[in-house]
């Protein structure tokens, strides 16, 4: 059975971690003004440029890899979705930290990465901007919430139902973190 390479098997779970928590982190903040809020602002500030960082690394890993086929009893319409969605996870993984880098650039905030790196503000800040691009970032990120629903039950679909080798590309087996 094919798989991916290990590097990108170690991102993409790596990453799935990384972006449930930041999105349950955007959903807490945005329903919340606890005292704390400010904390987890900077946390997920800190940790969207990670998810930004760690998506351009997966896509050159990816690209710079093979990528195991899919089945050949799968429908030429599922392999088009199957392709389709991929390419939109990766449109908005890097879509979504971009829309918060520029909500924050419009606000006058410039991204302090773990109080160890500043990235600066993209331009003077802009209030109507601030407000497109705080919309943006929500909707993209409810649109990444429903992709990554859709590709969980996907990959559930293939382990458990069709049983085709899908999900055991991605995953890592028990024993393989031991001989890394």
């Amino acid at each position: 059975m094919a798989t991916y390479s290990f590097t990108v098997r170690i991102i993409h779970w790596g990453m799935a971690v990384l972006l449930l928590s930041l999105l349950l982190a955007g959903l807490t903040m945005v329903r919340s003004l606890e005292p704390w809020q400010p904390a987890l602002l900077g946390l997920h500030k800190s940790l969207g440029t990670i998810a930004f960082i760690a998506v351009i690394t997966r896509l050159s890993a990816r690209l710079d890899s093979a990528s195991p086929g899919l089945p050949q009893a799968m429908h030429p319409l599922q392999r088009a979705a199957a392709r389709s969605s991929h390419l939109l996870l990766y449109v908005l993984m890097i879509a979504l930290p971009l829309s918060g880098y520029l909500m924050q650039s419009a606000a006058g905030r410039p991204i302090h990465v773990f109080d160890s790196l500043t990235i600066p503000t993209a331009f003077p800040v802009n209030q109507e901007l601030y407000g497109l691009f705080r919309e943006t970032h929500f909707a993209l990120a409810a649109s990444l919430a429903v992709l990554v629903l859709i590709h969980i039950g996907a990959a559930l679909h293939h382990g458990l139902v069709r049983r085709d080798g899908v999900l055991q590309s991605i995953t890592l087996p028990k024993g393989k973190l031991d001989k890394a």
